[in-house]
């Protein structure tokens, strides 16, 4: 395959097309099946997140064994499995009337997702000169993002509209579409052996690559300091948006919210990280900024538990705006100096994926065990997560802290002073 020229057209566009109807059809399902539960079940925010954490738990052991089955078998071969067992899954979730058998749906969906990610990942970037690598990470980026906004903004009023059921056949038809697709583009004659190197970055959907970097008299720590601290940061805002995606319905029903209004007003947020995507892929003066960093994370913390203690609308609307722009941010460091320090090798791809699964495990799993031990305190969740977040905001500054201790420590007036 050729490098992809620039242009609507390109090569690459059914690979982003792909990418967005798939992130359409997952978010779909994951985010609006915590509505199901509530309305099917009675499942409360204690429950809702104890299902959040069991899907970042599996997530986290799925990830690194998918990214390997992707690596050796190909990319287009781990596509075509993703989509059709997906399919295979959203229709047996149609006719479950249990919600322990709605667990091992969900826990079948974790695992079989994870065969589309990487690949699409990989594919996006396969066989580009690193001078292309930026841009097609950022075209990437917004696609996906747009696509989650676009999912949980229109979910709710279908939701409503279709009932219940929706939330499974919804996404089968779009996987289902997404099998036919690829198994199309193999008839002809447009598969082609991949090269069996997933460039895998330390984000769920952000392929990595190095590229040039010119020393920049400004920069206050070493690149590795700014990498470890973005690999720490991103997890944790994991754990600040899976927390919230758990009791949104819990929330919604306390602020007398229909699924359709919380679709609406709540998905500010997701917008909020498309415009951060958009605008921080053209403007660089973030780069290699701790107080950037640092501030995006405090803001994320506090808009966090804003939304979840305050209870009014217009904070819940406000506060997304502060919330959606962190994590932006968050996610773009980890991208962007796995890149740009170029330490970011296929093997690092799953250890990354996997700590994201575990921020996307952790945080409901605090939350839900604070609400089980202080059930006559609602709020006891959101603060205990609070405090995990706080727990993070400790632990980069003692990476920044670490980092600078280390480059006196090695600096030329050191050395030549021992």
């Amino acid at each position: 395959m050729k490098p992809s020229k620039p242009g609507f057209l390109s090569p690459k566009f059914p690979y982003f097309a792909l990418t967005a109807i798939n992130q359409v059809a997952a978010s779909y399902y994951f985010n609006y099946l915590f509505f199901l539960l509530r309305d099917r079940f009675g499942f409360g925010d204690r429950q809702n997140l104890a299902v959040a954490a069991l899907h970042g738990g599996l997530y986290t052991i799925a990830a690194w064994q998918c990214g390997r089955f992707a690596e050796r078998r190909g990319f287009h071969t781990s596509l075509k499995v993703g989509f059709g067992g997906l399919t295979i899954v959203m229709i047996a979730g149609a006719f479950v009337t249990s919600w322990p058998l709605e667990l091992l749906v969900l826990a079948c969906y974790t695992g079989t997702l994870l065969f589309t990610w990487p690949a699409l990942e990989a594919l996006a970037i396969q066989h580009e000169p690193p001078s292309r690598v930026p841009h097609l990470v950022g075209v990437y980026n917004c696609t996906w993002s747009a696509a989650a906004a676009f999912s949980y903004f229109t979910g709710g009023a279908l939701y409503d509209r279709l009932g219940k059921g929706a939330v499974f056949w919804i996404p089968a038809v779009i996987f289902a579409s997404e099998f036919v697709f690829m198994m199309a583009l193999a008839k002809r004659g447009e598969h082609r052996s991949p090269d069996h190197q997933i460039a895998r970055s330390p984000d769920r959907r952000s392929p990595n690559h190095q590229i040039s970097r010119s020393p920049d008299a400004s920069i206050t720590s070493s690149p590795q300091t700014f990498l470890r601290l973005a690999w720490l940061a991103n997890p944790l805002s994991y754990v600040a948006v899976n927390t919230l995606l758990a009791v949104m319905p819990g929330l919604g029903q306390r602020l007398g919210l229909s699924a359709a209004a919380v679709g609406l007003l709540c998905s500010i947020w997701f917008f909020a990280r498309l415009t951060a995507f958009a605008v921080l892929w053209q403007w660089t003066a973030w780069h290699y900024r701790f107080r950037w960093l640092v501030g995006g994370y405090v803001a994320l913390a506090g808009s966090f538990l804003l939304m979840l203690i305050v209870p009014s609308l217009a904070v819940l609307a406000m506060a997304q705006v502060p919330f959606g722009l962190a994590c932006g941010l968050m996610y773009n460091s980890s991208l962007f100096y796995a890149m740009d320090v170029g330490e970011a090798k296929a093997e690092h791809g799953g250890l990354h994926e996997a700590a994201i699964g575990a921020g996307v495990f952790a945080g409901p799993a605090v939350g839900a065990l604070s609400l089980q031990l202080f059930p006559a305190h609602p709020d006891a969740g959101p603060i205990a997560v609070t405090g995990l977040l706080g727990l993070g905001l400790a632990g980069l500054l003692a990476i920044w802290r670490g980092g600078r201790r280390r480059e006196r420590a090695e600096s030329p007036l050191t050395r030549s002073v021992r």
